[in-house]
Order: C-alpha cells, then structure tokens, then sequence
C-alpha cells in the first residue's frame, strides 16, 4: 500500500475583496449609440496600439516607457483615458504572461509522463500512484510521435519566455478563429465582424476618489444621469460643458443600488464600463469597486454548531448538515444544476443551486464546508489516456467559477465557508459511511457519504466512523469496539472497562466466578488493579 499523501489544515475562505453590479442603458436614442461606437472605436485602436508597444517592450519594461507611451495616448484622448488604457494593457500582457507559464508546465508534465509510459513495456499494468506501459505496440508509437510533437512545442513555448514574447489577441483568441469556421461557429462574415469590432471596442476607467461623483471620464450621478469625457479628437461632438457627452435616459442600479449610491455621494472611487451585447442588440452599464475583505470568524467559532457539507459533482452538489459531533442530521439534499448550453445559461444553473444552498444554510445558522478544488492539471489526455469521459466530465466542472460565486454570496448573507482538503473524500466517505446511512427507505450515493466526509473533515474529526460495539459473547473474538482511539492513546488494546450494574449483569471487580482466573486473560495492568489478592502476605517474623 502506498503512503499517504499529507493532508492540509481546513481554513476559513477570505470574503470577496470588490464588488460589480451591472444595469442596462436604456432609452438611448441612435445619436447616442453611434456616439459610444465612435468612442469604443476610437479608444480601442489606441488600445491594440498601446498593446502592441507594451509587448514589444517584453521584460525590458521601466517607468520611464510607460510615462512615453502615456504621453503618446494623452495626446489622442486624455490624461485619464490614457491611464486606463496602460493600466488595462499591463494586466492584460501579465495576464498572457501567466497562461504561458502555466501552459508551460502543462507541456512539461505531459512530455513527464509520456515518457515515463514509453519507457514501461507494452501491456504494463500501472498503479494508483503511477500509469503503467500502452496497451499495444500501434498506440506506443502514436506516443512516441505525440512525445517529439510536445517537446517542439515546448521548446518553443520556452524560448518565447525567455525572449518575454506573449501573444494576445485583443477580442479573444476563440473569436479570432471563428473567422476561420463561419457555419460550424453558426455565424455569417457580417455577424462575425460586428461580434469582433465590439469585443474590441476600449470603454472602461477607473474611479479617482475625491473627485466628482468619483469618476470623472465616465460619470454616473446620484439621479441616474450618464456623462462621458470624449477623447480630444471627438470633442467637438459634445452636447454639455467641458468636452462631455450626456447620453440620454438614466439609470438605476437594482442590485446593490443603496450602496452605490452612497459611495457616488461620497464622491468615493468607483469604476465603469460600457459594453454591447451584439447578440440581443443591448447596451450595459457595469460599476464596480474595492471593499475591504470581510473579517473571517476563527475556524474553531466557525464549526461550533456544526456544518454543511458541500460535494461538488459535474451537475449537482450534494449537501448534508453534520452537527458539532460530526454526525449527520437529516435528510441529505441535493441541489442540481444543467451546464448545457450557452454560458449564460450555465451562468444562471450555478447562481441558482448556489442561493438554495445557502438559503438552506442560513435557515440552520450553519457554515459551509466545501472541498478546495483545481483541476487546471489534472484533466490533460496524457493523465488520464483514454478515458474520455471522465476528462469531460471533471473539464465541465465549474469549479473556479462556483467557488467565486459561492464566497461573494455567502458574504451577503454572513454565511462562512471553509475550505478543506480534497484527498480521499469520495473514497473514505463510500467507504465508512455509504452502507451504514443507506435505509429501506433512504439510497445514500457515493457523494452523499462524500459531503459527510468533507463536513467531518472541516470539523477536525476523522472521516472513518465509529463502529458499533459488537455482542458480549464476541467481545473478546472480534477485537476492538470502536475505532475513535488514536495511535499514541494508552490502552487503546484493551476492551472497554464493564461499569457494575444491572444493565451490563456485571458484579464489582474480583467478586465474580471469575475473578481468580484474571490471568488467564493476558491483559495489562490487572496484577496492580488486583494486588490484594494476589500478592502473598509477608511473614510478620521470621
């Protein structure tokens, strides 16, 4: 048997660090639609230019090619506009950056792994720690041909790094290569190239506290009223003071609206963007700000009553209240979700298993506990081979995304969320507590016991059950009677101590049929519990 791996201590999950509330612009008339294309077009050129000098400038990059490149884009639309450009194209190359380094890793532990397979004869049977051979010489050389492609790319996914080159593609990289694949992407030329020139439009800033309404290039006062600075070219377009086009309508922000409005009247920093679903023909208004992150409560406070504990599956979580003691209370529950279809639609799946979830944690005064999940590499081909369907499976997971979601939420509603190890949950849960909680009438699954598992695990008790004491005329043949004792327990070999009483039809100590044949028993310590009758009595005089 192998050894374990080490597990780590459950914590309490830090609450959300900003908020972002969205609203919809409406009664814009067609003067201001052609304006806000005008200036997403206009701004988001500057931005693919800007984009282009930052990764031209690779690891070189200092302050003083900032402030040039600055400068350059104030003069085509203003200091503010320019700031928010640099500041978007410096976390969009760090960005880039990231997803090469991981990407590069991945490669490494494919070429990691193929190797070790090849160098195993063909038909090897692997283990749970390592994979074994190829199951024949036709798939050994289709990865040996495999192997010398990942080695190329990553050769040249590591010179790329070393030189600091990142490629990006400013309107995403999938949308790039649907122009390539018009019917499979379901989209005609024109379609496509009103999708493309809106993902690339630039309409976004960052708020300035201080300053009025906090935000000054695009402003959103207490009533609803929406004001845009125009970049200098366009400035002659403007229909208010001071360069500033007012778009018409207003606006009213139905989620959160109370506290954004007192940040606006605080003329505290908050920050928008503009955006157009091209899809349903609809212009969008996003706000958002920086909180300060929630106090967390000690873990210790945070199981004090018990938990909730969550197993997250492919299409459903499966949930069960433990109490303090760890033991389930209840029924478990189950709260499902489709992820098929477009990513609203899956978007909207989770945020409402997610609000069953915690409304039923909130009616029990409980915190969640909830596995800390990452399968950014653990769902590559050269990992699992050929079985398919479990890589599609664990792909399709939310996880990043439930998670997030799950903190913002409970935050909103003073739930707590602990986070604990993931190792071994499914495989201990079945294993200890799947047939014990299975009734006539109750079918208790795999994740079920799996969420028992975790919510133990958050309480700091071990997974495995106590396990029922056996009958009094077995109780020498069967062993142990629970298996709650740790290793370094003193007498944890022994049986349990038989309390005198009518219950247990036991007498007190040395008074029974038995009681002189105490060392046909082998078991520590009796001769000093006993000692008045074994020890021989000591001559007065000799």
């Amino acid at each position: 048997m192998g050894m374990l791996r080490e597990l780590s201590a459950p914590f309490v999950v830090l609450g959300p660090s900003g908020v972002a509330i969205r609203t919809r612009l409406k009664g814009l008339t067609a003067g201001d639609e052609e304006m806000l294309r005008l200036v997403g077009a206009h701004l988001g050129s500057l931005a693919s230019r800007d984009l282009k000098r930052r990764c031209a400038d690779g690891p070189e990059h200092s302050t003083d090619t900032w402030a040039r490149r600055k400068r350059a884009l104030t003069e085509e639309s203003s200091a503010r506009w320019a700031g928010g450009i640099t500041r978007a194209t410096h976390d969009q190359w760090a960005l880039s950056r990231r997803a090469q380094l991981a990407h590069i890793q991945g490669l490494e532990a494919g070429v990691r792994t193929i190797a070790h397979r090849l160098s195993l004869p063909v038909g090897e049977k692997g283990t749970k720690r390592a994979p074994g051979g190829y199951r024949s010489r036709q798939e050994w050389f289709a990865k040996s041909r495999r192997l010398h492609l990942l080695e190329d790319r990553l050769a040249a996914e590591r010179a790329d790094r070393d030189a600091g080159r990142v490629r990006v593609a400013r309107g995403g990289k999938r949308l790039a290569r649907n122009r390539h694949n018009l019917e499979q992407a379901q989209l005609t030329e024109a379609a496509w190239r009103q999708r493309w020139e809106a993902e690339r439009w630039f309409l976004q800033t960052d708020g300035e506290s201080g300053k009025r309404f906090g935000n000054e290039t695009i402003r959103v006062t207490p009533d609803g009223e929406v004001s845009i600075r125009l970049p200098a070219p366009l400035a002659h377009l403007a229909n208010a003071k001071h360069g500033r086009y007012v778009l018409t309508g207003a606006v009213a922000f139905r989620h959160r609206g109370e506290e954004w409005a007192d940040r606006v009247s605080a003329n505290r920093a908050v920050a928008y963007r503009i955006h157009l679903d091209v899809e349903r023909g609809r212009w969008y208004l996003t706000a958002s700000w920086t909180i300060p992150p929630a106090l967390t409560v000690p873990l210790a406070a945070a199981v004090a009553d018990g938990v909730v504990g969550v197993d997250t599956n492919a299409d459903h979580l499966a949930a069960w209240r433990l109490d303090e003691h760890g033991n389930p209370v209840g029924e478990p529950r189950r709260f499902c979700y489709d992820l098929d279809g477009p990513a609203t639609h899956r978007d909207a799946q989770v945020r409402h298993a997610l609000v069953r979830l915690l409304h039923w944690a909130k009616r029990h005064g409980l915190s969640v506990a909830i596995e800390d999940l990452d399968f950014a590499a653990e769902k590559t081909r050269e990992k699992h081979g050929r079985r398919k369907r479990f890589r599609k499976l664990i792909s399709g997971m939310p996880v990043s995304r439930l998670c997030s979601r799950l903190v913002s939420m409970a935050a909103e509603l003073g739930i707590t969320i602990v986070a604990v190890d993931p190792a071994y949950t499914s495989q201990w849960g079945a294993q200890h507590w799947q047939k014990p909680l299975t009734s006539t009438k109750r079918a208790t699954t795999r994740h079920d016991a799996a969420s028992v598992a975790i919510g133990r695990r958050a309480l700091g008790h071990p997974i495995r059950r106590r396990t029922a004491p056996p009958h009094d005329d077995r109780s020498d043949r069967r062993g142990h009677r629970t298996a709650q004792a740790g290793p370094g327990a003193r007498g944890r070999e022994e049986s349990r101590p038989r309390i005198p009483g009518p219950r247990t039809r036991s007498v007190r100590a040395g008074r029974g049929a038995k009681a002189g044949d105490q060392c046909a028993q082998h078991r520590s310590g009796h001769a000093a519990e006993h000692g008045f009758w074994q020890q021989d009595l000591l001559p007065l005089s000799l």
